[in-house]
């Protein structure tokens, strides 16, 4: 199976051991339906046809919220995966947006081409290319890099092309296969396009179908029933499955509610493969979200250490006061 940059297998370094207080903070999936509300995403399944903004416009009216935000626009004719956070959890946004994402594309050649020589110039493709958006693109189109981490040629009939393509964020698809059927010397044009994943957001029993939303809001408003709507809105942690994470103590948690630095002596473990600038995941030990933080050192640093900042928050998600304040 492809992967994007971030399906990496990290290991779990032990600084310390604790435990946690239960009354305080929640597990992530026995919080209040309400709790839940504030702190959901949704992995919607866009339909073709409205824009991303739309679609969260519908959201928002659906389930009666304030706030939502989509992670990563599609436009009105493509489909697929569109995450949708909700309340507070709109916070985690700035995670999807950069992350990679993976499309199904279809490809109309507009000659004839042989397999072999297909094949080739996909993978020249394959690494950093470089595109100039199109005229219609809502940025400044100037040439710019972009990393392709795979192409997969998955079915051909004629000059049809099925493809999959795992990439950086901000890529165009459909200036990439102009630029393919360039390189063909045939021609070529992208005929339809599906999302299948953004960052840790993927194409399986997570996906949500528009009505299927709908449904499960209505057995929660009129008959009580939360089941299908905890199903079909994810806990906020589902946002952050793609980043290293760092576990502190119950009593560094409202330090960091408040905006403060993590301190070496705060951390009970740290998963490997962090650098030094890294966006990383501060949780607690009920496997919680407490805030996203730029990492100051290496994991090892971070668990060998005896004191000093480890991270710096960048955007905290759980609110003050749901631990006990152990700071002064």
């Amino acid at each position: 199976m492809s992967k994007l940059p971030f399906d990496v297998a990290r290991e779990v370094l032990v600084r310390a051991r604790d435990i946690t207080d239960p009354r305080y903070g929640s597990e992530p999936d026995k919080r209040s339906i309400r709790e839940h509300l504030r702190l959901g995403i949704i992995n919607l399944d866009k339909p073709v046809g409205p824009t991303s903004h739309e679609v969260v416009a519908w959201v928002k009216r659906l389930l009666e919220v304030r706030r939502a935000g989509h992670g990563g626009t599609l436009d009105p004719k493509v489909s697929g995966v569109l995450p949708i956070a909700l309340e507070d959890a709109t916070k985690m946004v700035q995670t999807l947006l950069p992350a990679g994402k993976e499309y199904v594309c279809l490809m109309h050649l507009h000659g004839d081409v042989s397999d072999r020589k297909l094949g080739q110039v996909l993978k020249e493709f394959e690494g950093e290319i470089y595109q100039r958006p199109p005229l219609r693109a809502a940025v400044r189109r100037v040439l710019r890099k972009r990393k392709i981490y795979y192409i997969d040629l998955l079915e051909r009939d004629g000059r049809n092309v099925l493809l999959k393509v795992g990439c950086e964020a901000g890529t165009y698809m459909r200036k990439l296969c102009v630029d393919i059927g360039e390189a063909l010397g045939c021609g070529a044009h992208m005929a339809e396009l599906r999302r299948t994943r953004t960052g840790p957001f993927c194409e399986d029993e997570t996906l949500v179908r528009f009505h299927d939303l709908a449904d499960a809001y209505a057995f929660w408003r009129e008959e009580g029933t939360e089941d299908h709507l905890r199903k079909v809105i994810l806990p906020v942690e589902a946002a952050v499955r793609h980043l290293p994470k760092i576990v502190i103590r119950d009593g560094a948690v409202d330090a960091i509610c408040h905006g403060a630095s993590l301190a070496a002596p705060g951390v009970l473990t740290v998963e490997t493969g962090i650098s030094p600038d890294d966006l990383v995941a501060i949780m607690t030990l009920k496997g919680e979200l407490v805030a996203l933080a730029r990492a100051t050192m290496t994991s090892r640093q971070i668990c060998d250490v005896d004191h000093g900042i480890v991270a710096k928050p960048e955007r905290v998600v759980m609110s003050p006061g749901t631990y006990p304040r152990k700071w002064k």
